[in-house]
């Protein structure tokens, strides 16, 4: 058997993979307010109907898959029995929020969730109430109640956790968020990230580790020098950390009361580490006797809480054999009538997949024709987003900006986009965000949780091209709403200064619209001009769902960009613009290449051809009449963009365009952008490599005249 170390009242059980080297110091007293004289027979029973009927339904769940009914991804919890009851129980499903990882049947049996329902994901059927069978089979969740639907990828969820924690110290609402996870998800940077974000905002997040020393087939000390994970925190301010038993459920108790009533009353976070055991396998796709002897295996069914939670009741004698029993037949009642009534479901209809895929946007009331019959005074492209930005914000009190260098007295970002905003709306409001993109992006992910009114805008990176490392909320966020089955929509607005033009070279003149427009469930627009930039922006903000907004920032303060903005001005998502008109040659772009484009239709109408130009200003979605309306009309199609020619997003205008138009084509559709390189810091390299209105003159007159 492992070693057992008592620390305080609370046990710590050595790992097998993990041999402990040192005792381990209590970091935050525990109250003691469970054990079997001071716990209620009748609250002791429900325990018990809980942890059997749970086993019963993790036993069972392989047999599904054996019959190919379904549940072909299961991941056993038998061995974490204890803590998972106990996030169940202290989580108040009325005022807290939850976000449980895909081995937490028991935690979301515990929190409330039936049978029937834990059956329903299990068979990935129609009225699954987590995503309706979208997502992975073991992945609970019940929106009504605030268990949120978490995504595969392990330990993302622990940022939406820390977003909903800073909306709840924003309302001053009395409720903690919760994240569970396994230990070996820790090695991730946004958990880190996370905790760390929690502890400087002083949040109500509590963090459950729960530890039985494998990560798959990895041994935990292939993740991590300290022997306990939550040991790598220590020195984090504001931030509490309990060790527990997570196999013995008085000791678990004891941990996540503590901890909630702790976050609830401070404002501040917690991490509840606690020693479980796996006793099989990680899931069904393992084979745990492949990294695993007899004696280890041995061991760990040697350590099965339940029947270590029956012996007690029995010793005590506060029950009876005879009244357990009954209990358990109870529960198997329970477990087969879930089955019966889950069995009978409907399975999803292969049509819905088109079902909840984006959000629906804000509708437009004015200019929703696309003319723009409007006086005033030109404004510089920044001003005009400056100006929407705080309008907006006037309209909506529950509207929110943070990223990197957005507010710090009288500067508003790297390029002061945001300048003005917290002086105006106050440091709650509009915020610096740490250098790290994944936070800023998944806290607004979580922020939104908390109330559908609330939208975040949020400067994803100071420049486009550091939006990376937020790639994976970035691919999360966008198969939220599709996901959940419609049950959460990420209303939120990216912003990103994007592309060339400034001398700026690598990580600051990349465009990253090509990646973005691959990912179903966002929109991605871009405005050339002011006013285009307010309209856009605002119906962004006015919108449900995500819009990533590119800021072309070359042109925030260039003359050529400047238009009259009206003060309410609104643009329709999908909506293209037709910037000149012509007979002999469309030109289709967007973003900075639009005015080139301009420029070389000036050229070439001196020359006998007559360009039209048209703006696509939105790319996901895409103006499809408008497209094949300017080429029916001149045959001729070039695509104009900054980005690279190889693998831009105009390789998917040509595919549209040979799929719908290729009757009305008179000469192959020709694309204009950079060169298959980086973009070079030297001004001359700079010049080689991005498109001009040198080399949109070449390319359309050789069309022309094709």
């Amino acid at each position: 058997m492992p070693q057992l170390i008592v620390c305080k009242g609370l046990f710590v059980v050595n790992s097998p993979s993990f041999p402990l080297t040192e005792s381990l110091e209590l970091l935050m007293q525990v109250k003691k307010t469970h054990d079997l004289k001071k716990t209620d027979k009748k609250t002791l029973a429900h325990w018990y109907h809980l942890m059997v009927l749970g086993r019963m339904l993790d036993e069972r769940a392989p047999n599904y898959l054996k019959q190919a009914l379904g549940w072909s991804y299961h991941a056993p919890y038998a061995g974490h029995d204890a803590i998972q009851l106990a996030i169940g129980q202290v989580f108040d499903h009325k005022t807290d929020h939850l976000f449980p990882y895909y081995r937490d049947m028991m935690t979301a049996l515990s929190a409330g969730l039936t049978p029937e329902e834990i059956i329903l994901n299990g068979l990935s059927k129609a009225t699954d109430l987590a995503s309706g069978g979208r997502h992975m089979s073991n992945h609970f969740a019940k929106p009504a109640w605030n268990i949120h639907n978490v995504s595969s990828c392990t330990g993302n969820h622990t940022l939406h956790a820390v977003g909903v924690g800073r909306a709840m110290k924003t309302y001053k609402h009395k409720g903690v968020s919760f994240s569970s996870q396994g230990e070996s998800s820790v090695s991730e940077g946004y958990v880190y990230e996370a905790i760390n974000g929690a502890s400087r905002e002083k949040l109500p997040v509590v963090f459950v580790f729960q530890d039985n020393g494998y990560g798959i087939s990895v041994p935990k000390s292939d993740q991590t020098a300290n022997e306990i994970c939550a040991e790598n925190f220590r020195g984090f301010k504001n931030l509490q950390i309990i060790i527990c038993d997570g196999k013995d459920v008085f000791d678990s108790m004891n941990a996540m009361t503590t901890a909630r009533e702790h976050a609830l009353k401070n404002s501040e976070p917690v991490i509840v580490h606690a020693m479980c055991v796996r006793i099989g396998n990680h899931s069904n796709s393992d084979k745990h006797e492949w990294y695993r002897d007899d004696k280890e295996i041995a061991d760990a069914k040697a350590q099965d809480p339940l029947p270590k939670y029956k012996a007690e009741l029995l010793k005590s004698k506060i029950f009876t054999e005879k009244e357990l029993t009954k209990i358990e037949e109870e529960a198997k009642v329970m477990m087969l009538d879930g089955h019966t009534k889950a069995m009978k479901a409907p399975a999803p209809t292969p049509d819905s997949i088109y079902d909840f895929v984006v959000p629906e946007a804000h509708v437009p009331q004015k200019y929703v024709d696309g003319t723009h019959d409007y006086n005033g005074e030109p404004m510089k492209f920044i001003d005009s987003l400056n100006g929407t930005l705080k309008a907006e914000f006037r309209h909506n009190p529950d509207t929110y900006i943070w990223g990197q260098d957005v507010a710090n007295k009288e500067k508003g970002g790297i390029f002061n986009v945001t300048k003005g905003m917290q002086q105006e709306f106050g440091k709650h409001r509009v915020f610096n965000g740490p250098i790290a993109e994944d936070f800023i992006l998944g806290t607004a992910n979580g922020m939104v949780r908390f109330d559908e009114k609330i939208r975040v805008v949020v400067e994803g990176a100071e420049f486009a091209d550091y939006f990376w490392p937020a790639m994976e909320q970035m691919v999360e966020t966008s198969h939220d709403y599709w996901r959940s089955n419609g049950a959460f929509s990420p209303n939120m607005v990216i912003r990103l200064a994007s592309g060339g033009y400034i001398g700026g070279g690598l990580y600051h003149s990349q465009n990253i619209e090509g990646t973005l427009t691959t990912l179903p469930g966002i929109r991605v627009v871009v405005p050339a001009f002011a006013d285009d930039a307010a309209g856009l922006l605002r119906t962004a903000m006015r919108s449900r769902g995500c819009t990533v907004y590119l800021e072309p920032k070359t042109l925030y303060n260039a003359k050529h960009a400047m238009t009259p903005v009206p003060e309410d001005f609104e643009v329709p998502f999908g909506k293209a613009r037709l910037r000149r008109e012509g007979e002999h040659l469309s030109i289709i772009t967007y973003g900075n290449t639009v005015h080139f484009s301009l420029e070389a239709a000036e050229v070439l109408a001196k020359e006998g051809i007559e360009v039209e130009v048209l703006d696509l200003r939105s790319l996901n979605p895409l103006d499809y009449d408008a497209i094949k309306a300017t080429v029916t009309k001149t045959h001729r199609a070039l695509i104009v963009h900054e980005d690279k020619v190889f693998g831009g997003f105009g390789g998917e205008l040509v595919g549209v365009i040979n799929e719908t138009c290729f009757e009305e084509l008179d000469a192959p559709v020709r694309r204009v952008g950079s060169t298959f390189t980086p973009v070079g810091f030297n001004r001359i390299l700079e010049r080689a490599t991005l498109p001009d209105m040198q080399k949109i003159l070449v390319a359309a007159r050789e069309l022309a005249n094709y």
